[in-house]
């Protein structure tokens, strides 16, 4: 029989995910009087916190309906879980080593804590753990022997994140008929019943007798077979090619209408944005498939913020999109004439005039990520770059303003992230990817090959 713990909850994991009392199964959860005054200073915050803050305070105020929350109310109803807001003695304060005396938050929540832990000494058999995503207060926990964890509800280990293909071993008689008719029934070997392949999830196929002798494909669950990368062969994209067998899952998926919803997680230089950028203007400017490129990315900077920016919106939001305008320069060929003159002023000037273009034409709009909440966006093609950056709950948000007709994708590197909320392992991209995989209108591909250049292969690498 699994023992109930006691879990105290700290005000960053209630900011991160408003749910997460309700998160604990059985456990009696225990709110510090200290972290609903601090929920109560981001309340007017008009960022995702303030949401966070404003959703946490509505949960707990339902939860007094049903009882005194001093007492302890139950808040999940038949598996016997509780909820108490406790407060901070001074009698536990004052046992607190010298160093953690002061009048902090932290040394607040970590005495009504203690306080739990003194409980239990005394015949309460619940083990007491302190969940915070705090590393520092999960160090002074462990150094006044209290036990601490993270919060771990929605944490993705990115070592383990889903590839979105696999490599499959076949006999050569199997491939030559994949080359002649372009499709093959998972019935129609043992392996690939074996395989249990998701949704979309690409496949190499390798010979088992002549080296060499390969074939790529995607598995299409509604008919139960694997089809060649048709979307891909079929497309004309210009300049832009697949360099390497991850790029060529990624670019069907992309290219394919059907897959709603696509995530690119790589790391630097793989090719993430520009082929997202680059079949987002082929289906918009080329085929018609969607009235408009949708470009959204968190305005969170590497370092020190610059401050406040002036002007319009468009204006403000112009350092943040500066990566999508150097990659829509590389694929329109600005900046290069046909003598490949790179001169400055050449450049200057045309990588001006192909992002006022696009924009007069209608093609491509640029849209703060902080204002998309309550929209309702059909017919588009939306990109969400830097995605790494987002909260699960940020990409919830987005997601759910797809209307009729849109496509979604999210692209990122969860080792590059910049947001102090969130990491590598909690991040609204990697989240996406591993909860929605395997889903018919949804497709992944982890990249992990770099093509920017030998200089920041070597350095994604080894730096």
């Amino acid at each position: 029989m699994i023992k109930k713990k006691t879990v105290i909850l700290d005000t960053n994991v209630l900011l991160h995910d408003p749910e997460s009392p309700r998160r604990f199964g059985s456990d009696q959860v225990i709110i510090p009087i200290q972290v609903i005054e601090e929920v109560d200073r981001f309340k007017k915050d008009p960022g995702e916190k303030g949401r966070n803050a404003r959703r946490v305070s509505r949960l707990l105020d339902s939860f007094r309906a049903k009882g005194n929350l001093a007492d302890g109310v139950s808040i999940n109803h038949g598996i016997g879980s509780t909820l108490k807001v406790a407060f901070c003695r001074k009698e536990t304060t004052d046992r607190l080593p010298p160093e953690l005396k002061g009048d902090s938050g932290d040394n607040k929540i970590l005495a009504v804590a203690l306080e739990e832990q003194n409980k239990r000494m005394l015949g309460d058999e619940n083990e007491v753990v302190l969940i915070s995503k705090d590393t520092n207060l999960r160090i002074k926990a462990d150094a006044v022997g209290l036990k601490a964890e993270s919060y771990t509800n929605d944490l993705i280990d990115v070592k383990d994140l889903y590839r979105g293909f696999r490599t499959i071993h076949v006999n050569d008689e199997v491939i030559d008929s994949l080359n002649s008719t372009g499709s093959l029934t998972l019935d129609s070997s043992p392996k690939l019943l074996e395989a249990k392949l998701r949704a979309n999830e690409g496949v190499v196929f390798n010979g088992e007798g002549q080296k060499g002798h390969t074939y790529l494909g995607r598995y299409h669950a509604e008919t139960k077979s694997i089809k060649g990368l048709e979307w891909l062969k079929r497309a004309r994209l210009g300049r832009i090619k697949s360099k390497n067998l991850e790029q060529s899952f990624a670019l069907d998926l992309l290219l394919d209408p059907n897959v709603q919803l696509v995530s690119l997680v790589g790391k630097a230089g793989t090719g993430k944005t520009l082929l997202a950028l680059a079949v987002g203007l082929h289906l918009v400017a080329d085929e018609n498939l969607y009235d408009k490129l949708l470009v959204t990315r968190p305005p969170i900077s590497l370092g020190k913020e610059l401050g406040y920016l002036p002007g319009s919106l468009e204006e403000k939001l112009a350092p943040w999109m500066k990566p999508i305008i150097d990659n829509l320069n590389y694929l329109t060929g600005s900046g290069i004439d046909k003598q490949g003159d790179r001169s400055k002023k050449h450049v200057r000037n045309n990588s001006t005039h192909s992002w006022e273009d696009l924009k007069g034409m209608g093609l491509i709009e640029v849209e703060a990520i902080n204002y998309i909440r309550g929209r309702s966006i059909a017919h588009q093609y939306i990109l969400v770059d830097e995605a790494q950056n987002l909260t699960p709950l940020e990409v919830k948000t987005i997601v759910t303003r797809a209307g009729e007709g849109t496509k979604l994708v999210f692209t990122g590197d969860p080792n590059q992230i910049d947001n102090p909320y969130v990491d590598s392992d909690s991040n609204g991209l990697t989240w996406l990817a591993e909860k929605l995989k395997g889903q018919n209108i949804v497709g992944h591909i982890t990249l992990s090959k770099g093509e920017r250049s030998p200089l920041a292969e070597l350095a994604a690498n080894m730096l």
